[in-house]
């Protein structure tokens, strides 16, 4: 087996006060032949919760952005191994004026929907317009949420107005949450229903068959700034990773993508096959377990720290995943500017009996009762063993009395924005690799999961200051006053953060370049080699 190692820029560089395009039209040869065949174990279904899982308004997961990436298009976006936003189905993208308050875009020539409408300054207002709108419960509106409102003054001209200074701005318009959508084909206030898009990205999705593949083609009105190596791609949904992995290694699929299994990626990294090829990159995978502050028997802090002193990362990390994941002691990962071990500093190594004294202090002598909820495991994920290790730690302190519970995506999705867990635990792929991504889906006021934790000082002073500051580095000190007052008030507890790994035959090019820093599969950076 060949194996690669992938290093990606994990910082989120300086915000320039003008973002100029490379000039390029997008496209390129797009290859010719069989499709590429990408595997995965991401889940997209429609449900009663959510009938519209291909509409940007209505998603907010991995599964539906890595198909957003790969079809809409935004503003700005990323060329290869840059964190710096950079225009897309923008010329150009600049602050108006000093206040900061306004931003504004030039469109590129020539834009066309892939259903040959034209795109224009009026369909990125209608745009932003519908997300806020839909404000879908568990859509990612909350990215958009200080744009006021949206101007159009002609075809090519677009301006932001907002509520403040916000340096990570032109990141947000970089997601998803600011796709661009037809404006004569989505209804300004519904999602569109089933499994249709249309978008004016690289691809055209051509076809969805839930629970079975999606299949994709060149988008031949693509004006971007992604180089498209392929005509074709075939995304085969898998719902075991096992199977996945006897599918690229049988040649029926080219590429294995999320999720591998942790005991896979040993067996890859051992693996001798000169066919396949083990690409693994820095990943920006954050796993959290959040604590419901509202609930009978969390309110009380010294609970909460209590669990933070007996949580054993370490083992965490070697018994469920095998090493190919590392322990995370703050809510801001290693590799992002401003992380700081805010939780190590304050609990140290696991203490059964500091926690046993901190609940004694508090006045609680018996057994605090416990339930853990998590996503069912799809794929090669393991959150049900992850929940029953945790679940293991604080039942042999003899402190707490833990059950687990799994729910399927959507529900479990649903429920935890409604704060109907008293703990929950969840995977976090950044839509920006910038501390404020961590920190404020989940803190600020708007924050996606509804949760009931309110900080006035990280929600009134220090997000609008470090966002003031263009330049990342100068808010380290108060990002790092966030995550110390997230580890004394523990309204959730940091457990690891991941690697990326990403498998393919040994004739297929592009690998090292086809995952971002949210794990998103870049379908246009796929090529066809020559075998061996």
């Amino acid at each position: 087996m060949n194996r690669k190692l992938l290093v990606l820029p994990a910082l989120l560089g300086v915000l320039s006060p003008v973002i100029t395009g490379c000039g390029g039209s997008g496209g390129g040869s797009g290859g010719s032949g069989d499709p590429i065949v990408v595997g995965t174990t991401d889940s997209i279904v429609k449900t009663s919760d959510n009938p519209a899982p291909l509409d940007p308004a209505t998603s907010y997961d991995t599964a539906t952005w890595n198909v957003f990436y790969n079809t809409f298009q935004e503003l700005l976006g990323y060329t290869r191994g840059s964190t710096t936003p950079t225009p897309d189905a923008a010329k150009e993208c600049h602050y108006a004026d000093s206040s900061g308050l306004t931003y504004q875009c030039t469109m590129r020539d020539g834009l066309k929907f892939s259903n040959g409408h034209d795109l224009t300054a009026q369909d990125v207002k209608f745009s932003i317009d519908r997300m806020k709108k839909v404000n879908w419960p568990t859509g990612p509106s909350s990215l958009i949420s200080d744009v006021t409102s949206v101007n159009a003054p002609d075809d090519k001209t677009v301006v932001f107005h907002l509520k403040a200074q916000d340096a990570t701005f032109p990141a947000k318009l970089a997601t998803p949450a600011a796709a661009i959508v037809d404006s004569k084909v989505y209804d300004p206030g519904k999602p569109l229903d089933g499994f249709k898009l249309v978008g004016s990205g690289p691809y055209v999705l051509d076809s969805w068959v839930q629970g079975k593949q999606g299949e994709f083609s060149k988008n031949s009105h693509y004006q971007g700034l992604d180089k498209i190596n392929n005509s074709k791609v075939e995304l085969k949904l898998f719902d075991d990773s096992v199977k996945m992995e006897a599918a690229l290694k049988a040649g029926t699929i080219d590429v294995m993508s999320r999720t591998i299994a942790p005991s896979q990626i040993t067996e890859l990294q051992n693996s001798t096959d000169p066919n396949i090829k083990l690409t693994e990159a820095p990943g920006g995978e954050t796993r959290y377990l959040f604590l419901n502050t509202t609930s009978p028997g969390l309110k009380d802090k010294a609970v909460r720290q209590a669990i933070a002193e007996v949580i054993d990362r370490q083992d965490i990390t070697k018994t469920i995943y095998q090493r190919t994941a590392d322990p995370l002691y703050s809510v801001v990962p290693q590799g992002i500017t401003s992380h700081t071990n805010s939780f190590y500093n304050i609990y140290k190594d696991p203490s059964v009996a500091r926690a046993k004294a901190l609940l004694e202090s508090a006045g609680i002598t018996s057994k605090v009762p416990l339930t853990i909820n998590y996503r069912q495991d799809t794929g090669g994920t393991v959150n049900k063993p992850e929940a029953e290790e945790i679940k293991k730690q604080l039942d042999n302190s003899d402190l707490f009395d833990v059950q687990v519970k799994s729910e399927e995506w959507s529900a479990f999705l649903k429920a935890a924005s409604q704060r109907k867990y008293q703990i929950f635990a969840i995977s976090w792929l950044p839509d920006f690799p910038d501390p404020d991504n961590y920190i404020a889906p989940f803190f600020d006021k708007d924050n996606f999961l509804n949760l009931p934790y309110n900080n006035k000082a990280i929600q009134d002073t220090i997000l609008p200051e470090t966002r003031r500051q263009s330049e990342r580095s100068s808010a380290t000190t108060a990002f790092g006053q966030a995550q110390d007052l997230i580890a004394q008030d523990v309204p959730m507890l940091p457990l690891w953060q991941g690697k990326q790994y990403i498998a393919s035959r040994s004739n297929i090019t592009g690998v090292e370049w086809a995952l971002n820093s949210s794990t998103t599969t870049q379908f246009w950076e796929l090529g066809r080699g020559v075998s061996g």
